[in-house]
């Protein structure tokens, strides 16, 4: 079917993204924060509403510029009621928690305790036996060139046959992280260990997540919360043990490309199946403090940081250590990742020095219609998306000087998973 062919070009990169083409909402407005000079509030808002404006049920932004800070909200939390977004509010991240997880592997580097081109059978020999064990290095792991499939398709196995009824009968299962890493395994390699361009495979980082473990005999969720969360001085972010979302959030609306019609909530989702891939819950404000503090160098040394930000070709991003760069011409060079689950879509940008950042989170997914050949179509909230991201980050290029085109491939707003 069409839809196997769209899952097998792009099912590797972040988590499932789901976004349905529906009639807006009522307008429920904008905040935001009082504006200095070097933050266009006025523009800022208006790109936001612009999003809402163009389809997407809720939309919530952070941006900062040195010491200034503005956020925004435009739409609503919850189309029954009409509650409308706020910008303090939760949401699943999606991959944004790979370089959580790249982080926790990167101290322990620097501990001694893993190498990062030792291969991954000295650590994990019962996982990853064999030929593979020997080949496979931390780093390729890290980076996406492990050759190693993504676990996605087999524990959603109605999408292969463009069926979103999986989403439904799984939502309240458990699943270990050791069963995910065996779909992943089982599923076909992308390639040789090493090759580039690498394939994004989430089962990558739920490797890495078992690594994290054995070398420091806690699970992966209390040392992330411990070493990296906590040392980040993020006061919204967490693992999550149930499938409840703590604190104010938004509704999460699935669409699947129209077969959940109307869209489905999952904001009430067992995310044992993203594990250290993609359960992080976080806010706007606190993925902006976590990229300032990484790139400030307070998570990781300036070795490490070199290490991360070396990147390869992967998917068609440049792809470091569980962080990606964005080039924008005249603007500069921006660095983070964008996550994506079931009904909730998050992108979070900074530049090299952490002073611009953008951090943006969505309520629907898979609101695109899909063409004559399976693939999605591109849909004006993708472009409203790509303005505010540049309003954000670039106030003084125009938007017309942008690619959004580019911008929004390199972002993954229109693919199945990312």
């Amino acid at each position: 079917m069409r839809i196997v062919r769209l899952l097998g070009t792009v099912l590797g990169t972040t988590l499932l993204t789901t976004t349905a083409l529906l009639a807006a909402p009522a307008h429920a407005g904008t905040t935001g924060t009082p504006e200095a000079v070097s933050l266009d509030g006025p523009a800022l808002r208006g790109s936001l509403d612009a999003v809402h404006e163009a389809g997407l049920y809720g939309v919530f932004s952070s941006v900062r510029d040195g010491r200034e800070r503005w956020t925004g909200a435009s739409g609503v939390a919850d189309t029954a009621t009409g509650r409308p977004v706020t910008p303090d509010m939760r949401q699943r991240v999606g991959s944004i928690s790979k370089t959580f997880t790249a982080v926790g592997v990167l101290q322990q580097v620097e501990r001694g305790r893993i190498r990062l081109d030792a291969p991954v059978g000295d650590y994990l020999p019962d996982l990853i036996p064999g030929e593979r064990g020997r080949e496979i290095t931390v780093r390729m792991l890290l980076n996406h060139t492990s050759g190693i499939g993504d676990y996605v398709l087999s524990a959603f196995p109605s999408l292969a046959q463009g069926s979103a009824a999986s989403l439904e009968e799984e939502r309240f299962r458990s699943v270990r992280p050791v069963e995910l890493v065996r779909m992943g395994l089982a599923a076909p390699a992308t390639g040789r260990p090493g090759a580039v361009p690498g394939s994004y495979s989430n089962t990558n980082y739920v490797i890495a997540g078992l690594l994290l473990e054995k070398v420091t005999g806690r699970k992966a969720s209390t040392y992330l919360t411990r070493h990296v969360i906590d040392r980040a001085g993020l006061r919204h972010t967490y693992l999550p043990r149930t499938p409840y979302i703590k604190g104010p959030h938004a509704r999460m609306y699935e669409s699947w490309f129209g077969r959940l019609d109307p869209p489905r909530d999952f904001s009430v989702y067992d995310m044992s199946w993203a594990s250290t891939a993609g359960a992080v819950v976080s806010t706007t404000d606190d993925l902006n403090r976590f990229y300032r503090a990484l790139l400030g160098g307070k998570l990781v040394g300036k070795a490490s940081l070199d290490e991360m930000t070396r990147t390869v070709p992967v998917s068609g991003i440049d792809y470091g250590l569980g962080i990606y760069s964005l080039e924008l011409r005249g603007c500069g060079r921006f660095w983070g990742h964008d996550g994506a689950v079931f009904g909730a879509g998050t992108i979070a940008l900074s530049s090299r020095d952490g002073k611009r950042q953008v951090a943006l989170a969505q309520n629907l997914m898979k609101y695109q219609e899909l063409d004559e050949n399976g693939s999605p179509k591109r849909h004006p909230i993708d472009d409203a998306l790509a303005v505010h991201i540049v309003r954000a980050l670039c106030p003084d290029v125009p938007a017309s000087g942008i690619n959004h085109s580019r911008l929004t491939k390199t972002l993954r707003f229109d693919q199945l998973s990312h």
